[in-house]
């Protein structure tokens, strides 16, 4: 139990990834609790780009063959075996989560021809959500919305099914899915599972390759520190490469892209995912990202991060605040979901004091602790600010 701000202190100094702060640039005035919307920025990021530039400058467009053209997939590797749990040769950088996650979308569906549903559940992430009502419209497909849990998905299955796809962790309130046990249920009824890991990759342990995973999606700039618009990650579990193919048919996903042939040849393995020219800065910033949180280790990142989330609970509890996260720490992310019906209002004024979290429709409070940059004791500045404003109301006509 946290019964003070020196015990959270006394935590901080014994917590193993303490160092990893200052690796990143944070502003000392402000208990920064929203990195799982936007991570800090990396110090080496900020070497790493500015040698980049460098490199821009001097040698212009011989830095095509000087290693940018090779980014997607060679950081793609590292993310898989870092975070992941996917062997080489299965994930790639590259686009938005979005079109990513439209990319599969389409390649799966393509992949289980005469099948006619859509399978979702409704607290799925909104660009989800919109991406499947659009491709649903544009196909003529049923989108069935799941009113509960992943593990439920048993209710709405059936032969017709040809897409199921949820987030690993929740969004809303960090609800940890059973991944082998959807993917086997999502795989006995013929269909192919896809996974958003946005707000998974980088603070809990993920085993694409080990629970079976079909596909996967997810973004960059959460627990992964690559930055705001930085690019998002496809995995594609090797044995199904050949048989999916994804919709953007673009020159650098062609088998010999400086051919310019006419005509599309899909590019053999996870190239063949690739559409356009590759981000290189901002693929420089994911690898970077990447690297620390190989460093740190995915184990002790988790360890951290249910620590955190432990105390943050604990004292909601002790100030009488509700909790919507899952008391299991098992089956609960990095984040926390506090809910109170002035929880806009609340979030504007936390902001004012310098506690930065986010606010989630309808009453939701988010506290994100990313492992490597939170500490105890901003866990508990935020949980007190929280208490005290609580306790003075919220601004009339406010929420």
């Amino acid at each position: 139990m946290t019964d003070s701000r020196e015990d959270a202190a006394a935590l901080d100094r014994g917590d193993p990834l303490s160092a990893f702060r200052d690796r990143f640039v944070i502003d000392p005035d402000v208990v920064y609790l929203d990195g799982n919307s936007l991570g800090c920025l990396p110090r080496a990021t900020v070497a790493r780009l500015e040698g980049l530039v460098a490199q821009w400058g001097e040698r212009g467009v011989r830095g095509w063959d000087e290693g940018w053209l090779e980014l997607p997939v060679s950081v793609g590797d590292r993310l898989g075996e870092a975070v992941l749990g996917a062997a080489p040769g299965q994930v790639v950088v590259g686009d938005s989560t979005t079109v990513c996650f439209y990319k599969l979308v389409c390649a799966a569906l393509d992949a289980r021809p005469g099948r006619s549903q859509i399978v979702t559940d409704l607290d799925n992430f909104p660009t989800d959500r919109y991406v499947l009502e659009g491709v649903a419209k544009a196909r003529g497909l049923r989108l069935v919305w799941l009113d509960g849990d992943p593990e439920t998905v048993t209710t709405v299955i059936g032969p017709d099914t040809a897409l199921v796809t949820f987030s690993h962790v929740s969004y809303l309130s960090a609800r940890i899915a059973d991944m082998a046990r959807v993917n086997s249920i999502v795989e006995d009824a013929g269909a192919l599972m896809l996974w958003d890991l946005s707000h998974s990759a980088g603070s809990v342990p993920v085993s694409l390759d080990g629970d079976d995973a079909p596909l996967a999606v997810g973004c960059t700039y959460k627990y992964l520190n690559a930055g705001p618009g930085a690019p998002a990650y496809m995995y594609v579990r090797r044995e199904l490469q050949a048989e999916l193919r994804q919709p953007i048919w673009g020159w650098l996903g062609r088998r010999d892209p400086f051919e310019m042939a006419p005509g599309y040849e899909a590019a053999t393995g996870m190239r063949g995912f690739l559409s356009g020219t590759p981000p290189v800065l901002a693929l420089a910033a994911v690898d970077e990202g990447v690297r620390l949180v190989a460093e740190a280790g995915i184990d002790a990142i988790r360890a951290k991060g249910i620590a955190l989330t432990e105390c943050a609970i604990a004292l909601a509890d002790e100030f009488g605040i509700r909790v919507a996260s899952p008391r299991d720490p098992a089956r609960r992310g990095a984040h926390v979901a506090l809910s109170h019906p002035d929880a806009r209002a609340l979030c504007a004024r936390l902001i004012e004091r310098g506690v930065i979290p986010d606010y989630r429709r309808p009453d939701v409070i988010r506290f994100g602790f990313s492992p490597l940059t939170t500490r105890f004791v901003d866990v508990w500045d935020g949980m007190v600010a929280l208490r005290e404003l609580i306790a003075t109301g919220a601004p009339p006509g406010s929420g």
